[in-house]
């Protein structure tokens, strides 16, 4: 399902791109994640981007959120309320163990603040981020998370198939590749897993 609303600042997916990349970098950029095997991190960092900018761009409920994407009422409230300011001792190491937060809420609330404070949540600029994504060779990774959003997991090859019809990988056909992967996949990080794996 495609979210597109017309927010105080405008549209939706574009404020929830620039908290996810503002996130991203947040982490140390894409390439930390790569180099630490966290692209798993993507599907949860994407999911708070959306949830972040619902609540605070557009006034969404937490239930009209949890429709609109298709995850569970709790998930977005967990999202929306998580400690920020604990998830950011956590990735500084100062807790000894994970905090009872929504770690990727806290990243994208922290995101989405420094956006907002900087002036930059309404620019229509995310060039820079998308290079890096280009230069790494995982912007699939991105296109594949836009596309399943809202799919309920574990999902099917023909639930998956639909989503992602016609896309191309790294030059091969998407169908190709989801003919070669096992189902049920149980959430997006596996998928990109699995894809991932059939590309090396």
């Amino acid at each position: 399902m495609e979210v597109i609303a017309t927010p105080k600042g405008g549209n939706v997916d574009k404020m929830a791109e620039k908290v996810f990349m503002e996130s991203i970098n947040i982490l140390g950029g894409l390439k930390k994640l790569v180099e630490y095997r966290n692209l798993t991190w993507l599907p949860s960092l994407a999911e708070a981007a959306y949830v972040v900018v619902l609540k605070n761009e557009v006034f969404r409920s937490y239930g009209e959120i949890a429709k609109e994407l298709g995850i569970t009422e709790q998930t977005a409230r967990n999202i929306a309320t998580a400690d920020e300011e604990r998830v950011k001792r956590y990735l500084e190491g100062q807790l000894d163990e994970k905090p009872n937060e929504h770690i990727a809420g806290g990243i994208a609330k922290i995101a989405y603040r420094k956006l907002k404070e900087e002036g930059r949540l309404d620019e229509e600029e995310v060039v820079m981020a998308q290079k890096e994504i280009e230069v790494l060779d995982i912007d699939w990774a991105v296109h594949v998370l836009a596309r399943i959003k809202g799919l309920d997991f574990p999902a099917s090859k023909e639930q998956i198939g639909e989503r992602l019809q016609g896309m191309v990988v790294k030059g091969r056909a998407i169908e190709e590749i989801l003919d070669e992967i096992a189902y049920p996949v149980k959430s997006p990080a596996e998928l990109l897993h699995k894809i991932k794996e059939k590309l090396s």
